[in-house]
């Protein structure tokens, strides 16, 4: 009797032992949330097709994408609606796991938080229907000119560097507004109030498809190499690791290719 107790006490005391010794195992495989099973992600939902509102849903690609990867994490997604410039703050405010917004991926975001890379697109320049300023696309024809982008997006960098190329070049300056969102741009062009607008590529499908007779694009895509990813807390490996994963499940199923077609994205999209 007292060898089967002493025998008992030690197994006990063997599997505590082990399982101390391990002490990061749960942790690594499940990161903690803002709200336990549920994967809650900022999202500004003002560019179109990624995120934007429809008859009051918020729909879009980024939209689909986190719905159907937090179904292959068993998770709920749980979208958190704001403005672009807020999503950095509420992310390292731990209000936030995840951002999922269609992310520019530069090295000035790279030092406030850490990507998962899920798309690489190109932009495009936005002309009103028959040009009437003569734009020939992200060239010397923009001196003068008045540029709409988002406020904060790649968009206003871009502009501003190709209003430096316009002044070393002794052209008139370009004049650029800036608005909160690629929508806010787009009626600024169709209402004469600024000459063309700068926008991504599938955005720029998007709004041709519905606006086809106010909008046309004009000169070849530019910079289109550029990566969109989800953003994370710097050094958040678990959770950069958990969307990784699921990622490559909906890779490996083709549910990613099939979101890219059905939004009508170029098939140059695609980083898998």
């Amino acid at each position: 009797m007292l060898k089967r107790t002493f025998l008992r006490r030690y197994a006990t005391a063997s599997l505590a032992t082990f399982c101390l010794s391990f002490p990061l195992l749960s942790h690594a495989a499940s990161p903690a949330m803002v709200t336990k099973g549920e994967l809650t992600y900022g999202t500004a939902a003002t560019f179109m097709p990624f995120e934007f509102t429809k008859n009051g849903t918020l729909t879009g690609f980024d939209i689909d994408l986190m719905t159907a990867l937090s179904q292959k994490l068993s998770l709920k997604p749980a979208p958190m609606s704001m403005e672009f410039k807020g999503l950095i703050p509420a992310l390292q405010g731990k209000r936030l796991d995840v951002i999922n917004s269609a992310m520019y991926i530069n090295p000035t975001r790279a030092e406030q938080v850490d990507f998962v890379p899920y798309l690489k697109i190109g932009s495009r320049v936005i002309v009103a229907k028959g040009n009437p300023e003569k734009i020939t696309g992200r060239d010397l024809s923009l001196c003068g000119k008045n540029i709409a982008v988002t406020l904060g997006g790649i968009e206003e960098s871009q502009a501003r560097v190709d209003n430096q190329k316009c002044l070393d070049a002794k052209k008139p300056a370009i004049t650029v507004l800036t608005f909160p969102a690629a929508t806010d741009s787009a009626v600024a062009v169709a209402q004469k109030r600024a000459d063309a607008e700068f926008l991504s590529t599938p955005g720029a499908v998007a709004l041709l498809s519905e606006k086809g007779d106010t909008f046309e694009t004009t000169g070849p895509e530019f910079e289109a190499d550029t990566h969109i990813g989800f953003a994370v807390r710097k050094g958040d490996n678990e959770m950069k690791t958990l969307l990784e994963t699921g990622l490559k499940e909906m890779v490996a199923d083709g549910s990613y290719q099939q979101l890219i077609k059905k939004w009508q994205f170029p098939a140059s999209v695609s980083i898998f």
